[in-house]
């Protein structure tokens, strides 16, 4: 063998273990469900692209969410079912690596199935941003956007968009960049509902246990706050 060609296969095959042990360490990182969470997932819809909870009702939106970074889907179900339960269906979207960054426009996934349908946008931390960027470039048919510990950047600004935004933090989030997120607020409208979940923390808005560097909830209901702002909020936008 040529040494030009010995030099490409080392290469190539330093490529191969270098990303194979990057991708092995981002598997490490991923938050998982915990058992009730992955058991409530387990009576969703699930295809390649999402985890759908469908509702009865078919006048409602429906709901599209972006999960946070490292975070698997199954770990939103807990809400996401209550919300589905009550009229609007949920679409759990599933991320590569479970980086809502590398498909900033999953969403649209949902939307060349149900073009016909109004929706409703959210996300959770990194998903917020990628869900606002998203909704940055809807029409008509969007009918409010949901932020969970999270807010939009520049790039997601919904300052200039007429439609219902909610922001629910958390008291003892220590995982939300509060300096960026009160920066934030200029790129929401003026009539955003902010809202705080008393105790509560940042990995509480999904079920998948304790997040690094997050402060102590002193909660054991957050899944069900979260589904009750959320649906108080939803009556309202659909009045």
């Amino acid at each position: 063998m040529k040494k030009w060609k010995k030099i490409l296969l080392i290469v190539v095959i330093g490529l191969v273990v270098v990303i194979g042990g990057g991708l092995a360490y981002l598997k490490t990182q991923t938050y998982s469900p915990t058992n009730n969470a992955e058991q409530i997932a387990e009576k969703a819809e699930s295809s390649s692209d999402w985890l759908y909870f469908p509702a009865e009702d078919k006048s409602n939106p429906m709901i599209i969410f972006y999960p946070g970074a490292l975070v698997a889907p199954e770990s939103y179900s807990s809400w996401a079912q209550t919300v589905a339960k009550a009229g609007y269906p949920v679409y759990v979207l599933k991320m590569p690596l479970d980086l809502a960054v590398l498909a900033p426009n999953r969403g649209e996934k949902v939307l060349s199935e149900q073009s016909n349908r109004d929706y409703i946008l959210g996300g959770h931390s990194l998903g917020g941003v990628m869900a606002s960027r998203f909704a940055q470039e809807q029409g008509k048919q969007l009918k409010g956007v949901f932020f969970l510990a999270s807010y939009p950047d520049e790039k997601g600004s919904l300052a200039d968009k007429n439609i219902p935004v909610l922001s629910l933090t958390a008291e003892n989030d220590q995982v939300l960049n509060q300096d960026a997120y009160q920066k934030a607020k200029k790129e929401l409208p003026k009539n955003t509902d902010y809202q705080e979940i008393a105790g509560g923390n940042h990995a509480g808005f999904g079920s998948y246990g304790a997040q690094k560097g997050d402060g102590k909830s002193t909660i054991h209901d957050q899944d069900q706050q979260v589904a009750e702002r959320l649906l108080s909020w939803l009556k309202k936008t659909n009045e």
